[in-house]
């Protein structure tokens, strides 16, 4: 039995998936019902640097929450790095986000009462970490995101760039297997954008973190290695970066814009 208290679902054969989603569908309402979710089958690999995109309402937000482990479906299964977490109890999935999922909003959601060091220790203390270790770890990922010589500012005397960085860093405190980004470009000008995508990329890169990004910014994910799109609860469209360009699924075909854009 695992640390979370789940058991395992071994498959030797994808050893290397760290999300696997089978037929999830979530539906919203007692008297209307919205379905949110409808029947999404995908699969997502260590290392992956991807984005999901779609309309307002679209249904990636809750997509989203689901691979976060924040929301549970009306039907189907979740598999993270070959455990069953569709059941999850509420303690068993907050014990999972905060070993196991890095999050990254549109708004930092930093704590305006602590220090950029102390925002960023956070995680790690409630996961039991020595407070000294925690400090020695987060003052280096801090370092790593270019804010060394910010450690003891709050976030009312950062920019909004460097309190997204704050964010970066604070969602890698517990070395996750995920890191899931909503929106977290949404409220910075193009040149800070360009930054944080340069320092996901380099992260991804250098310690082959796996990065979800959720976002309007087609930009934005037309700089990832893989596009899903989500309209009306359901993938209709999955493209995968290539050296000569964008290989799509037979669904784009049917597609005006050929999945690349809203």
């Amino acid at each position: 039995m695992s640390e979370s208290g789940l058991e395992p679902v071994i498959d030797r054969k994808n050893s290397r998936n760290i999300i696997e989603i089978k037929d999830l569908t979530k539906v919203f309402g007692d008297g209307v019902e919205v379905r949110a979710l409808n029947r999404i089958s995908l699969t997502i690999k260590e290392g992956e640097f991807l984005a999901i995109v779609g309309p307002s309402g679209s249904g990636k937000s809750t997509l989203l929450n689901m691979i976060g482990l924040l929301d549970t479906p009306t039907s189907g299964s979740i598999i993270l790095k070959g455990v069953d977490v569709t059941s999850a109890s509420p303690n068993q999935r907050a014990n999972l986000r905060n070993r196991e999922l890095g999050f990254v909003f549109q708004y930092h959601h930093l704590l305006p009462e602590f220090s950029a060091l102390e925002n960023v220790m956070m995680p790690m203390l409630i996961a039991g970490m020595d407070k000294a270790q925690a400090s020695e770890r987060a003052h280096k990922l801090l370092s790593d995101v270019g804010l060394a010589d910010r450690l003891h500012n709050r976030p009312s005397q950062l920019s909004g760039g460097q309190n997204q960085r704050v964010a970066v860093a604070r969602a890698l405190a517990n070395s996750p297997s995920i890191v899931i980004g909503d929106e977290l470009t949404g409220n910075l000008d193009s040149k800070t954008s360009r930054l944080i995508y340069d320092l996901l990329r380099d992260l991804n890169k250098q310690i082959n973190q796996t990065f979800i990004l959720v976002t309007h910014d087609m930009d934005m994910a037309e700089k990832t290695d893989r596009i899903l799109r989500i309209v009306d609860g359901q993938l209709v469209c999955e493209l995968r970066r290539q050296q000569d360009g964008w290989s799509q699924s037979d669904a784009c075909n049917h597609l005006e814009d050929g999945g690349l854009k809203h």
